[in-house]
């Protein structure tokens, strides 16, 4: 299984075409880091809303936008990555692929490695498949403050000080999703519909807080 870059017009081609799958996402919003794919039903069955939802079936259209990463989920584990705008062919008979765009390719290939192993089905279609989008953008306006001061000892034996004091400070944060498929499985899991950063705020609030000592130590 692997991705195909489509050629030029691979949108209205897919359109016209009532017999293949089209996924793709609305452009994300700056509170949305992952989404599930909406899929345009083929009308192979009916427009059916079962267990065909989660299947991605051969010769699909896979679109990704720009400040997206697609990935492909089969059984829990990713085995297609792609960061670069366009539209995709998803393809059965070739091998697993991965287009970085301006994702850390070294960091990425690490985790995503090499997917060798052949999913194997006697032709019937997999029990379960989803594409995901997660937001590469930089996700800004993250504030931050100090519920109580901090307090630390500074000491500087040239000048002969030595002095306890206490520091507050609040003010504004950016971050932005570097290594898609960590956050994948270790952050956002399988969302049925959208995962916000709200669902992560306060966990990243009390790293910067708790981190903020040594920094002032150092």
């Amino acid at each position: 299984m692997g991705l195909l870059r489509a050629g030029i017009g691979a949108l209205s081609g897919v359109l016209s075409d009532q017999w293949r799958d089209y996924f793709h996402a609305e452009s994300l919003e700056a509170d949305v880091l992952a989404v599930k794919a909406v899929k345009r039903m083929n009308k192979r069955f009916g427009g059916s809303k079962n267990v065909q939802d989660n299947v991605i079936s051969n010769g699909s259209i896979v679109a990704v936008n720009g400040g997206q990463c697609m990935i492909i989920v089969d059984q829990g584990k990713v085995v297609e990555v792609s960061a670069e705008p366009g539209e995709f062919v998803y393809d059965t008979s070739t091998e697993p692929s991965i287009f970085y765009g301006e994702l850390d390719m070294k960091s990425v290939s690490a985790v995503f490695g090499k997917v060798v192993e052949r999913f194997a089905f006697g032709g019937q279609a997999p029990k379960d498949q989803r594409v995901y989008y997660i937001n590469t953008k930089e996700i800004v306006g993250n504030k931050y403050g100090t519920p109580n001061a901090v307090p630390f000892r500074v000491v500087d034996q040239n000048v002969g000080l030595d002095v306890d004091i206490s520091i507050r400070c609040f003010g504004e944060y950016s971050y932005r999703i570097t290594n898609p498929i960590l956050f994948f499985g270790n952050v956002c899991g399988n969302v049925e519909d959208t995962f916000t950063r709200d669902r992560i705020e306060g966990q990243m609030k009390t790293e910067l807080l708790t981190a903020l000592q040594p920094a002032f130590a150092k």
